[in-house]
């Protein structure tokens, strides 16, 4: 890797780009050209040769980018070539969805554990999981060598959610409720907020009718 200082937004095109090329593969397209991936992923080839740049030199002049070799090296640079054992908290609608979500997966996400303060989930299996009391987490994540947690409580809960998550030793955290969560500087933490996207959905289309 060249530098330490990566772009946020990079590392989000660089999973863009891992999703569009794995698509290719299953098409079983061999190579693919710097134009026609960015054009692929809406960017420019500009861009995506810069981001590639970030962690070395990638692609033949003339002949461009072979594919399976790209999806490796991106995947290694982005720490995704391996397993990441996670724990889910907050079996609510949102939480079913995701445990039952076959991508996580098929991504090197493997959710290994459920977790609920409801009396009324704890013991139900979703997804070939039993949902445990969140005051166990800290047992667990030693058991499970899990790494990252993933919350989707409703919102007055998440600090709690994500307080269990970092006292049993967690690292990274991505977080689904509506709600700012509060960790210290060596735990990394994530927002998914749908509401955000909707908001910009709603100023283009605003925007575009004046």
């Amino acid at each position: 890797m060249k530098s330490d200082h990566i772009p946020s937004a990079t590392i989000q095109r660089l999973a863009v780009y891992v999703q569009v090329l794995g698509w290719m593969q299953r098409d079983q397209v061999k190579v693919v050209s710097s134009e026609a991936l960015a054009k692929a992923c809406d960017v420019n080839p500009s861009q995506i040769r810069k981001d590639l740049a970030y962690f070395g030199e990638f692609g033949v002049r003339g002949v461009g980018y072979y594919v399976e070799d790209l999806i490796t090296s991106i995947k290694r640079s982005l720490g995704v070539d391996r397993v990441w054992r996670t724990a889910l908290v907050g079996v609510g609608n949102l939480g079913r969805a995701l445990l039952n979500h076959k991508e996580f997966k098929a991504r090197g996400f493997h959710i290994v554990g459920a977790y609920d303060c409801d009396p009324f989930k704890i013991g139900e299996v979703i997804s070939g999981l039993e949902v445990m009391c969140t005051k166990t987490l800290s047992d667990w994540v030693k058991e499970l060598d899990i790494e990252i947690g993933i919350i989707t409580t409703p919102p007055e809960r998440a600090q709690r959610a994500a307080n269990h998550l970092i006292e049993s030793g967690v690292k990274g955290i991505l977080n689904f409720a509506p709600a700012r969560i509060t960790a210290p500087e060596n735990v990394f933490v994530e927002y998914v907020d749908f509401f955000h996207q909707l908001y910009s959905l709603a100023f283009s289309i605003t925007l575009a009718g004046q």
